[in-house]
């Protein structure tokens, strides 16, 4: 009895140990494999918000402007999808890699339930961007949010403008109610009009929004996925997962903390959530404003962000459409991606400000007069009062 339950306990600390892995980041290396001088690659545990969080710094320069990911979910991580198709960024960015609380390995079973808040995943980005303003001796950070990263991510943006370049939206949230009552309808008229029996049968059992659980939520996600709500090319959730465990910071411990994380942060953010309406709120910047949005995403519908792009008020805002993505352009399109926040984005980050870039930014789009307008650059260079 004592030598087989001795092979148990040894089976599964092997098991164990292999699914962790050896999780890592290369370092930068010259043609001669030294380290390059000024570069960061680390994969750290700071205390954020009171509580241990996972973040990953990585760069071919410290010199270059920090970009600080907020990834989707919440509790999704997408750390090492980022890595995976978009690294290109770390040739020209400081790119923070930040698990936010209840995420990946940022996820820990003792997490205070009253911290799993709007308010404080605010508090926790602004530690964050403190954090890396002084660590790398910078004054403004620039913020990239994705999907539910955006909430968090605008509000700081409204809030914080001294301390932010730039802001990026992907699939901007706006109206969060609105939102889901339009993926409910396109999940079900997509199912009738393809006489998917299950998929009308499952979205007509739960009805349309708002719902009464996180799994119905999920159900129509799930039908927007297949229906290409979500991806658009041949990408898929599956995908992508198989995706982020090939890459060196990712393992099978991390695809369970991502479940675990994920299911965690959508039941106890899912109240507040349901009733968010960001467009009601933040209309007014200081700061140059990109939104860039995947023609057919239906998970975070990209014709609310649009309306809502239009409402803004900053002295600098572009509009980007990617007409082959959904939901995940980074992903989907990672190339066109990366030269959008290379070619567009970094040159606003470098000017002085939004209107030293104002010639060039405006004639990319043949507007010559200002304020320049067009469906998808917009600069109005004026120093009204800001709410």
């Amino acid at each position: 009895m004592l030598g087989s339950a001795f092979l148990r306990h040894t089976a599964a600390a092997v098991l164990l140990l292999l699914c962790s892995g050896c999780i890592h980041t290369v370092p930068f290396r010259d043609a001669t494999g030294n380290v390059i001088p000024g570069s960061i690659a680390s994969m750290e545990t700071i205390t954020i918000g009171g509580i241990p969080q996972s973040i990953w710094f990585r760069g071919i320069s410290t010199s270059n402007p920090p970009l600080i990911l907020l990834h989707g979910g919440p509790g999704a991580s997408e750390s090492a999808l980022f890595r995976h198709y978009n690294s290109l960024l770390e040739q020209h960015f400081t790119v923070v890699y930040w698990e936010q609380r209840g995420t990946g390995r940022s996820f820990h079973f003792d997490i205070p339930l009253e911290s799993m808040s709007i308010v404080q995943f605010v508090r926790d980005l602004d530690e964050v961007v403190e954090y890396v303003r002084h660590r790398f001796h910078k004054k403004k950070v620039v913020l990239v949010g994705h999907s539910w990263g955006t909430v968090p991510g605008i509000i700081h943006a409204s809030q914080h403008p001294e301390k932010v370049s730039a802001y990026v939206g992907i699939a901007q949230v706006a109206d969060v109610p609105e939102g889901r009552r339009l993926s409910y309808g396109f999940a079900l008229s997509e199912a009738k009009n393809r006489g998917n029996a299950k998929a009308v049968s499952e979205l007509e059992a739960i009805g349309p929004p708002p719902y009464a659980s996180v799994d119905e939520r999920l159900t129509t996600a799930r039908w927007v996925e297949r229906f290409g709500g979500i991806f658009h090319t041949h990408l898929s959730t599956g995908k992508l997962i198989w995706t982020a465990l090939n890459t060196d910071e990712a393992n099978l411990i991390d695809l369970i903390r991502f479940g675990q994380g994920n299911r965690f942060s959508l039941v106890q953010l899912e109240n507040e959530i349901s009733r968010l309406n960001l467009s009601d709120r933040y209309r007014s910047f200081k700061i140059p404003m990109f939104f860039l949005l995947g023609r057919y995403d239906k998970h975070v519908p990209a014709t609310l962000a649009e309306r809502y792009f239009e409402t803004i008020e900053t002295p600098c805002k572009r509009l980007v459409w990617f007409e082959n993505s959904a939901h995940n352009p980074p992903f989907e399109e990672s190339a066109r991606f990366n030269r959008i926040l290379i070619e567009e984005v970094l040159p606003v980050v470098n000017s002085v400000d939004c209107k030293s870039s104002q010639h060039s930014s405006c004639l990319m789009n043949d507007a010559i007069e200002s304020p320049c307008i067009s469906p998808y650059f917009s600069c109005s260079f004026r120093n009204e009062g800001y709410i």
